[in-house]
């Protein structure tokens, strides 16, 4: 039994890091480049798939005998791409700002959560762990701020 489930997690792990790659490529393409084009409608529709894939894959992954800490973040990146999904779809007054908002603080937010999975690959020190994590979390949030607070400048959304 525990052979298959070396197999299962090993191909389920794979399939996570593979949308993992497409989903860190393909949203940072979306937020750097112009909004509202034929590629950006695409090239995002490419990261949101490959989000919800990773995020529900993210489930059978059981790093820690269980719901982790991990899981939790996985929600909570579910709900920034519905927040910024449902949106497009409705088209209500200020439609865009929020698309925009949350749309952008979920690839950041998976940047973060990249910084974490580095960290509980290569960090066998678990205070050195949530340390590492921690700093390189804050700097991802502090640079993608600055990305976002610029680019809804650019926008008229500040």
């Amino acid at each position: 039994m525990s052979f298959l489930n070396d197999i299962i997690h090993s191909h389920i792990g794979w399939f996570h890091f593979i949308l993992a790659l497409i989903a860190m490529l393909s949203g940072a393409i979306v937020v750097l480049n112009k909004k509202g084009t034929l590629f950006h409608k695409r090239t995002g529709y490419i990261y949101v798939v490959s989000m919800l894939l990773m995020n529900i894959s993210s489930f059978f992954i059981m790093n820690f005998d269980g719901f982790s800490i991990f899981h939790f973040f996985a929600l909570v990146s579910l709900v920034t791409i519905f927040g910024g999904m449902v949106p497009t779809i409705k088209k209500k007054k200020n439609w865009f700002g929020y698309h925009f908002y949350f749309m952008s603080w979920s690839v950041v937010g998976l940047y973060c959560a990249f910084w974490s999975e580095v960290g509980t690959r290569f960090v066998t020190n678990r205070q050195q762990f949530w340390w590492a994590v921690l700093l390189a979390t804050l700097l991802t949030v502090f640079i993608g701020a600055r990305i976002i607070n610029k680019e809804a400048k650019k926008l008229n959304l500040k």
